[in-house]
């Protein structure tokens, strides 16, 4: 009987130790190690396959998705980047397909990471998100986030996030082959069919027209736009100067000395004799000096090419063509009427620049040659000094030239 009872505890005793052992617990570890790395692998997993889902127009829909609030959407930024409707008439500037899932546990962070090393090298912009930047597994540097991202769709640290930035299609144009009888061109046109039917167009057209200009398909050039004409007060006359209406004060009939010029004062809208810029002792070659300065008739419609100098702008004398022109003069940013507080326009987000009115007028300016000019609806072509806004976006230091060119990055 003593013989059994001892046999018992003895095998008691060792199912004890075999239990306890630390070779039996090892395998135990493992398990919950590969139980938590395969339920990580599958967000990773989710989330891309809700990512690529979203990429192809289609949804993905699985328990994963709710059980990691997986979310997917489109955002768009337009070039001050704001976040703007993808569908917008405007075109975007910036195009994201954004995949982000619940926080992660801090205590996970390095399970996950370890999965994007193995699984997901490649991709630089799934990771995830510390600090406004994508963490990544194999990748030595960041995908930094747009500040405006971050704050617009509320990410925060832990995050899993996956960034797809792409372009945005543009629907090809259809034409429509005419049917009509062809005509023949003479040299120095094109053939091209355009409003129902053919025409012959310069080689070398110009359909954009600056200021307040609007494209004549008849005549094929520049003609004053009509419905831009302002209604001037009293007997002021609406003129066309460099491509720009004016409403102007009748000339006075009494002309000015020879010594002296007529010119249009825009700060009390008045004309009056001024020194004759083309007066000076310099000595030059020219014998007849040309002033580009032209008188009109009270009440008629005028388009005078080059006028006298604003009082933002100087004259200059070409002694090649014995003309002169005029040309910004940067000391009268202060001037009111050019721009009065120049104080105003300052830090990163605002730039000076002229407003040129068309290209003809830019090639009188040796500061600025071989220099981008941008003549477009973002830019006044008022011939005085203005300051652009870059809203959330910020000047282009490397192709502005102050005070004569700004541009937004």
């Amino acid at each position: 009987m003593n013989i059994f009872v001892m046999v018992l505890v003895a095998i008691f005793v060792a199912g004890y130790y075999v239990l306890t052992a630390p070779n039996t617990r090892t395998p135990e570890q493992e398990t919950l190690y590969a139980i938590e790395r395969s339920d990580l692998r599958s967000v990773a997993e989710c989330t891309t396959a809700v990512h690529n889902a979203k990429l192809h127009g289609e949804t993905f829909d699985d328990i994963c998705v709710q059980q990691n609030n997986i979310i997917s959407q489109n955002v768009c930024l337009n070039k001050s980047s704001k976040i703007i409707p993808c569908d917008s008439t405007k075109t975007p500037v910036l195009n994201y397909v954004i995949t982000t899932t619940n926080v992660l546990p801090e205590s996970k962070f390095n399970a996950m990471t370890e999965i994007l090393e193995q699984y997901y090298s490649n991709i630089g912009t799934f990771g995830i998100l510390t600090n406004k930047n994508i963490v990544s597994g194999g990748m030595q540097s960041k995908y930094s986030v747009p500040n405006t991202i971050v704050s617009n769709l509320k990410l925060q640290d832990g995050q899993l996030i996956y960034i797809t930035q792409y372009a945005v299609p543009i629907k090809k144009t259809v034409s429509i082959t005419p049917t009509q009888q062809s005509i023949d061109c003479p040299n120095g046109t094109v053939k091209t069919y355009r409003f129902g039917r053919w025409q012959c167009i310069a080689t070398n057209d110009k359909t954009t027209c600056g200021g307040d200009m609007v494209w004549n398909s008849e005549l094929l050039e520049c003609m004053p736009d009509e419905t831009r004409k302002p209604l001037c007060a009293n007997n002021q006359t609406a003129v066309m100067i460099d491509d720009i209406w004016n409403c102007m004060d009748p000339i006075p009939e009494n002309a000015c000395s020879d010594n002296q010029v007529l010119q249009m004062n825009y700060d009390t809208n008045t004309w009056e004799c001024i020194p004759s810029p083309t007066e000076t002792n310099i000595s030059t070659k020219c014998s007849n000096i040309k002033s580009n300065d032209y008188y009109i008739k009270i009440g008629t419609t005028t388009r005078v090419p080059i006028s006298s100098c604003t009082d933002c702008e100087k004259h200059i004398l070409d002694t090649n063509t014995c003309k002169s022109y005029c040309i910004p003069d940067p000391t009268k940013i202060g001037t009111p009427g050019c721009y009065a507080d120049a104080k105003k326009c300052t830090g990163p987000r605002h730039g000076f620049y002229f407003g040129f009115p068309n290209a003809e007028y830019i090639t009188h300016i040796p500061d600025i040659e071989k220099k981008y000019v941008p003549i477009d609806a973002h830019h006044s072509q008022n011939r005085k000094f203005n300051c652009l806004d870059c809203g959330d976006g910020t000047i282009d230091t490397e192709k502005s030239f102050p005070p004569y060119i700004a541009i937004c990055k």
